[in-house]
């Protein structure tokens, strides 16, 4: 990320002239991965910008780079980091991890007592979530709050997400929740102080309806591979539903696909 002269920084009023390339770019990289995020106008960043409640991404030279927000629920009970994109010109630099460290430190100074989560389709954001401390649960451990997800309306799944009852989605819910993180770090020093190896334990199922079923006491970070397996079986699962209006082709071909889905992926 060096050789592009790339800062990385908490966004200020004097930035609210990105405003507005900032939420093109949401909307043009919604439509080219055939999901939504929250639809936003660029006074609703501007406000962001004034609020501290942003990091912003840019080059040496002023070149927008890439930005994301923090919005709060529930009287701060819940804490969501949002609208997370970098401009094309610069994905794979790095530049998004920097954002998301940077933009979840600022949401643990802000609302240290507050779960932080995110929705998310994208593989990569889940390895640096998962990175952070996140870990995949269900919707129902996510804001209640109705105005969170109105904003889910832009997205091109809504009618899956409505049809799950708000349950479940194609985005995989992820969740830092700083009591659960304080309680493995004691638990940690205490291992380490009476030289224990530490226990893995994993108690995920998957439902029939391809939903993750999490409990605490998860260990996640080193199971990214089969997360991922399972994040597209979910999509596949959620999408195979919507499919059946194809229905000459019944169980069989059902029954096919989810075959090659096993072989093949």
């Amino acid at each position: 990320m060096e050789n592009y002269n790339i800062i990385v920084r908490l966004a200020t009023v004097d930035d609210k002239h990105y405003a507005e390339t900032i939420t093109n770019e949401m909307e043009e990289s919604a439509k080219a991965r055939g999901t939504g995020i929250a639809k936003r106008s660029p006074s609703y960043i501007e406000m962001k910008m004034e609020e501290g409640k942003a990091i912003i991404a840019v080059t040496t030279e002023g070149t927008w780079v890439g930005f994301c927000y923090i919005e709060a629920w529930e009287h701060e009970k819940y804490v969501a980091n949002s609208g997370l994109i970098v401009s094309p010109a610069f994905r794979k630099t790095g530049v998004a991890t920097e954002i998301k460290h940077k933009v979840f430190n600022l949401s643990r100074e802000k609302y240290p007592h507050a779960k932080i989560f995110g929705l998310t389709t994208g593989l990569a954001v889940m390895k640096i979530n998962s990175d952070l401390g996140y870990e995949p649960v269900t919707y129902s451990e996510l804001t209640s709050d109705d105005e969170f997800w109105k904003g889910c309306q832009s997205c091109v799944n809504y009618e899956i997400l409505m049809s799950k009852g708000r349950k479940n989605c194609m985005c995989t819910a992820m969740l830092f929740d700083p009591v659960e993180a304080e309680a493995k770090i004691k638990a940690a020093a205490a291992r380490a102080q009476a030289q224990q190896p530490q226990p893995v334990k994993a108690d995920t199922v998957v439902t029939p309806e391809g939903e993750l079923v999490t409990h605490r006491h998860r260990e996640f970070k080193g199971n990214f591979k089969l997360f991922e397996r399972w994040v597209r079986f979910k999509q596949f699962v959620l999408l195979k539903s919507f499919r059946k209006k194809d229905e000459g082709n019944g169980d069989r071909s059902d029954k096919k696909s989810l075959l090659s889905f096993f072989f093949f992926w």
